[in-house]
């Protein structure tokens, strides 16, 4: 991904994002879901590489957290990561990492795949060769 023709982030750095193993206690893992761990490693990994500062993290999660209560969320801590994720994909466009839009029209395409996938087989986006 570019900015004005700077290299910001590449995909081999998003991959090695998602290689990070997601936190655990005694009691297992600490996630639901494993896009939630995801989330997580990406957050971890853009902050750790300088793209932004854990108190603009902090700020951007609170936002969304706040908008959502104001929505009506239960505030029963099943949707932290939903809220942490829209976090993410704010926060990542407005340094530019990557365009709104192509952020919603990713979303759409795992929607979409989503949607075409019989229950219990994975969910893959189609490639090129599909």
């Amino acid at each position: 991904m570019s900015t004005y023709g700077t290299t910001t982030l590449t995909r081999r750095d998003l991959c090695l994002a998602l290689t990070v193993p997601p936190p655990a206690d005694r009691d297992g893992p600490m996630f639901a879901e494993p896009w939630q761990a995801q989330a997580f490693a990406m957050t971890l990994w853009l902050h750790e590489q300088g793209y932004f500062s854990w108190a603009e993290w902090a700020e951007m999660l609170a936002g969304e957290i706040a908008a959502a209560q104001r929505r009506g969320d239960p505030d029963d801590g099943s949707t932290y990561y939903d809220h942490w994720l829209a976090a993410l994909e704010r926060i990542v466009a407005a340094k530019g990492l990557a365009a709104a839009a192509e952020l919603a029209a990713h979303n759409d395409a795992w929607a979409a795949a989503h949607a075409a996938t019989p229950h219990g087989q994975p969910v893959r986006l189609p490639t090129a060769d599909d």
